[in-house]
């Protein structure tokens, strides 16, 4: 073996070289990434033969290692070679043919790559219908609505209609040109400015939806999210947000399905008890809009509140 820190010598790579079980290892690696349990299979040999082997390998930098979990996976990759172990490798690789032994591990090598493929579709059949509660653990549950968010034209100017705390627009402000926040509630456009300080792209205005400050086609995407409810006149909001809608523009509502939560007046001065969806695709439709479609959203298991729907429409061209 070379010292620390020298360049290995010819005597000492080809004496590396001479040993078949490693010339194998070094054939199986440059063809696949494979752990020792893999190999010890495909060889036929001890896993602590192999595992020799393995770092006699690593230590003279024929191959490369990478931890997965608990485990180590190896592999030869050609490049990474210096000029003259590469040329010496690939010398040997081709005196070293296709002998019996050599078809063997090509065979084994075609097996466990088989399994881990059947290991795979194993996994997902075991999981099944928990795959959802799985993924949720490793990657949490909001990067899909996030992720989504990626399909909006970088050019688009959007409209937070009733904003609130500006939860919504903080979304939408990275990802398109610019954003107008509108609500009636001087406190809330308060916290909105606290929370969006940041985006210069975001526009705050104080109005009421049925009269909304902003000008006739000026904008490419408006949001009413959990507001019409507090609405007296829903359909007269619809039209007014309508009216801001750029050619081929689109008005999305969400909003609670009709319920009988009467305390709900009380306690957070709603003014409607949910909606019917036909009803608010007729109130679209009289806006102008068009290609008016309804979806029922899923129900939170944690969430408490009525079920809720969408809605959406588009302004037409010309």
């Amino acid at each position: 073996m070379a010292s620390s820190g020298s360049r290995p010598r010819l005597t000492d790579r080809l004496a590396l070289l001479s040993e078949m079980t490693r010339l194998r290892l070094l054939r199986l690696l440059e063809a696949e990434e494979l752990g020792v349990g893999e190999l010890a299979s495909i060889l036929q040999l001890p896993q602590s033969t192999v595992s020799r082997h393995l770092k006699t390998l690593l230590e003279n930098n024929w191959i490369i290692r990478r931890s997965e979990g608990t485990a180590s996976m190896y592999r030869l990759v050609v490049e990474s070679l210096n000029a003259e172990s590469r040329e010496l490798w690939e010398l040997a690789r081709r005196q070293l043919g296709s002998p019996p032994q050599v078809r063997q591990d090509d065979h084994r090598l075609k097996q466990i790559l088989a399994k881990r493929a059947t290991d795979t579709i194993a996994y997902f059949g075991r999981v099944g219908g928990e795959w959802d509660a799985v993924r949720s653990e490793l990657f949490g549950s909001s990067f899909v609505d996030e992720a989504l968010l990626a399909l909006l034209d970088p050019k688009w100017v959007a409209a937070d209609l009733g904003c609130g705390t500006g939860d919504i627009a903080a979304r939408l402000a990275p990802l398109v040109a610019a954003v107008h926040v509108v609500d009636m509630s001087k406190a809330m456009l308060a916290a909105a400015r606290k929370r969006l300080g940041g985006h210069a792209n975001v526009k705050f205005h104080h109005g009421d939806l049925t009269s909304i400050p902003l000008h006739d086609r000026s904008v490419d995407a408006a949001i009413i999210s959990l507001v019409l409810h507090h609405v007296a006149e829903p359909p007269a909001a619809i039209q007014e947000a309508a009216r801001l809608l750029r050619p081929h523009g689109r008005l999305l509502v969400i909003d609670m399905l009709e319920h009988d939560r009467e305390q709900y007046r009380q306690t957070m001065g709603h003014k409607w008890l949910g909606f019917r969806p036909r009803d608010m695709a007729g109130w679209f439709t009289a806006a102008g809009l068009i290609e008016v479609r309804t979806i029922l959203l899923p129900p939170d298991p944690s969430a408490r509140g009525p079920d809720l729907f969408a809605i959406a429409g588009t302004r037409a061209g010309g």
